[in-house]
């Protein structure tokens, strides 16, 4: 992803055509170590290409990609499943004693 990030942003400044050198040089500029292999196969992949077709195709492919929260979430091994509901109790008894000492904070009771 780094990579594809460092060919668009040279193409954004106006090099229509980003070589390997101009990506390192924006991947060194953040402190990122280029890997002339990525680099020469995302070249490659991209020669010729127009990037707003390449986008336009990419947000095609991302539209059939299903995504959101409801996908199950995998039970814990054994051995880790005992330390899962302690966890969560100390949490719920955490924002309990959070939720009674907001009350304290106006400095009275209605029923004192």
């Amino acid at each position: 992803m780094k990579f594809v990030a460092a060919y668009l942003l040279a193409v954004l400044a106006g090099n229509t055509s980003p070589s390997a050198v101009d990506m390192k040089n924006i991947l060194g500029s953040v402190g990122v170590d280029a890997d002339d292999e990525r680099i020469e196969i995302l070249l490659k992949e991209v020669h010729g290409k127009d990037i707003t077709e390449l986008i336009a195709s990419g947000r095609e492919k991302l539209a059939s990609v299903p995504s959101g929260g409801a996908m199950a979430v995998a039970a814990p091994a054994s051995g880790a499943g005992g330390a899962v509901a302690p966890a969560a109790a100390e949490a719920k008894e955490e924002k309990a004693e959070e939720k009674d000492e907001s009350d304290d904070d106006l400095g009275f009771s209605l029923f004192d």
